[in-house]
């Protein structure tokens, strides 16, 4: 009761986030290293100036042996992604790939076939929980109807800048591959169950970041709602 109450107090304190207006996800698994990756890269960055659409780059580290090792790639990342390939019964994860919402996904340098993901995952009802933020060190989460077996939190913090790397060896040796949107950190917060939750926000380890929270059904499901901080 004593954490309901205060939850309730935070609605009436703090200002409401995005959450009613829920952006689509849309993650890239991409590598420095992938020879196809580029154009993925590019769709992405149109993408993340559409309104509507939060667009993240998620960097891989398994091409690294080819010759070059990615300078955004974190084990995580993969790790993440391979969440997905058991959900969307793939054989194995690959690049340039895109997963829009949790619940889909394509080859990221087919353009037309993204968009209309994104396109079908804007037309999908929603019901998400409220997002509450205290400044930069707690999210509140509110209450809403959750998928069987519960979901789990999680924040991403990303750079928001365009990002070009000089590749110096293998299959991309010579080339400038340009990013936007790279994430630099995911921290799973913890569980969801439909109720009121707090969780504290652990400081970030770079200055200039972004920040979302995501609620998402287990083992790499759905995503049942964003929450950004307000700038």
């Amino acid at each position: 009761m004593r954490k309901a109450t205060l939850f309730s107090l935070m609605l009436l304190v703090l200002p409401l986030s995005a959450a009613a207006r829920t952006p689509v996800v849309v993650e890239l698994y991409t590598a420095q290293g992938c020879a196809s990756c580029g154009e993925a890269n590019a769709n992405l960055a149109r993408l993340a100036d559409q309104p509507g659409v939060l667009a993240l780059t998620f960097s891989v580290d398994y091409w690294d042996y080819l010759g070059w090792a990615d300078t955004f790639a974190r084990p995580e990342f993969a790790e993440r992604q391979k969440a997905y390939v058991t959900r969307l019964l793939l054989r194995e994860p690959y690049t340039p790939q895109v997963v829009v919402d949790g619940q889909a996904q394509a080859v990221g340098s087919k353009a037309d076939r993204v968009d209309k993901l994104v396109r079908d995952a804007a037309r999908t009802p929603r019901n998400p929980p409220d997002f509450q933020f205290a400044g930069d060190r707690r999210v509140y989460v509110g209450s809403a109807r959750p998928p069987k077996g519960g979901a789990e939190v999680w924040l991403i913090r990303y750079d928001p800048h365009e990002q070009d790397v000089a590749v110096k060896a293998g299959d991309n040796k010579g080339q400038i591959i340009s990013h936007r949107n790279v994430v630099r950190e995911v921290v799973r917060l913890g569980a969801w169950r439909g109720r009121p939750v707090a969780f504290r926000l652990p400081a970030a380890s770079e200055e200039g970041l972004k920040s979302v929270v995501l609620v998402q059904a287990g083992r790499g499901g759905r995503v049942l709602g964003v929450g950004e901080p307000a700038v």
